[in-house]
């Protein structure tokens, strides 16, 4: 088990953090500077002011601030990812996908009731359904396309929202569908050439080549395997990794592209972030007990991993993929 960063936190973010009940999706915002937590359990949304030391060789993380938001936009909050530096698009397990703006100013320990800039439903052909997990993707007109798992419908739609029109919704689509039993996590690659889906019923990562068409008819690229409930996943900066929280297991897998993402592989390392005591806590089921949300940040050092045992935890990505051990060999 790789020993955790340093996280040094004021006494209110950890009381937050010890009331947050059940954990999904961890996202860094853009700047670097807060990070999101959907807190599924109550129905909010935890936002930390974030600060990664590295002056003392390993770096160590510092959370001295926080804010609570709820909203009539927030309801069994799954997914998260940030749209800008202070803007969020929430996916909500029981309703839609909404877009909301974090109050000016410091978080200062607020409880904000906020109201959401916008609310999406999808399109009459497709339209959102138990939305999980989403992926934002900036287009090169600067719309930005929301990739949102559909849990129990089994797809993954592309919903293309503009800021300048409040985020409306411009364009509606059914992205993937073949093969998808309950797509569970999504990650989109740094060079965007690949899309990774969590398959929770089939125990694999899906992943999906977007240099060619896509639709419900295209059939994945690649699978991962030997995962027992794929959750969270995110490509390393460099896109030569892949990390994979298992929902099933005290495990973060790394699995490694080599030539192409490809065919079927299986991961070079399986690295225990939770200990056995904090895991069989958890284990409610086969599929609980282990990781949830996953996310690295924007540095490309910081691995953030959250289940409902362990609201938080740091870890090294150079721990995560072996890369002290391999440049040691």
């Amino acid at each position: 088990m790789p020993q955790q960063l340093e996280f040094r936190a004021s006494n209110a973010v950890r009381s937050m953090l010890a009331d947050i009940g059940r954990t999904e999706d961890v996202r860094f915002s853009p700047d670097n500077g807060l990070l999101a937590l959907a807190g599924f359990g109550h129905n909010h949304l935890l936002i930390l002011r974030i600060a990664v030391d590295g002056s003392g060789g390993r770096p160590l993380v510092v959370a001295d601030d926080f804010m609570e938001l709820t909203s009539e936009g927030i309801g069994s909050a799954h997914g998260v990812d940030f749209l800008g530096d202070r803007t969020l698009a929430v996916a909500n397990r029981d309703g839609l996908v909404t877009v909301l703006e974090i109050p000016a100013g410091e978080l200062a320990g607020r409880h904000c009731h906020i109201d959401p800039l916008q609310e999406l439903a999808g399109g009459m052909f497709c339209k959102l359904k138990s939305p999980g997990s989403i992926a934002a993707r900036r287009d090169v007109d600067g719309r930005i396309s929301l990739l949102v798992c559909n849990n129990y419908t089994h797809r993954v739609t592309q919903h293309v929202v503009d800021p300048v029109r409040g985020y409306r919704i411009r364009r509606n689509r059914v992205l993937l569908e073949r093969s998808l039993d309950i797509p569970d996590g999504i990650a989109v690659s740094y060079d965007e050439r690949w899309i990774a889906v969590s398959n929770h019923n089939t125990h694999e990562v899906l992943l999906f080549d977007a240099a060619a068409p896509l639709g419900p008819w295209t059939e994945p690229a690649g699978t991962l395997t030997d995962v027992e409930y794929p959750h969270g996943l995110r490509f390393t900066p460099d896109d030569r990794h892949l990390l994979v929280a298992d929902a099933g297991a005290p495990l973060i897998h790394v699995y490694e592209r080599g030539a192409g993402w490809t065919g079927t592989r299986e991961p070079i390392r399986s690295v225990e972030v939770l200990d056995e005591e904090t895991f069989i806590r958890g284990r409610s089921n086969p599929q609980e007990g282990g990781p949830k949300g996953l996310d690295i940040d924007r540095s490309g050092k910081i691995v953030a991993a959250t289940c409902e045992e362990q609201p938080l935890a740091f870890f090294a990505l150079d721990d995560m993929i072996g890369a002290m051990a391999a440049a040691a060999e």
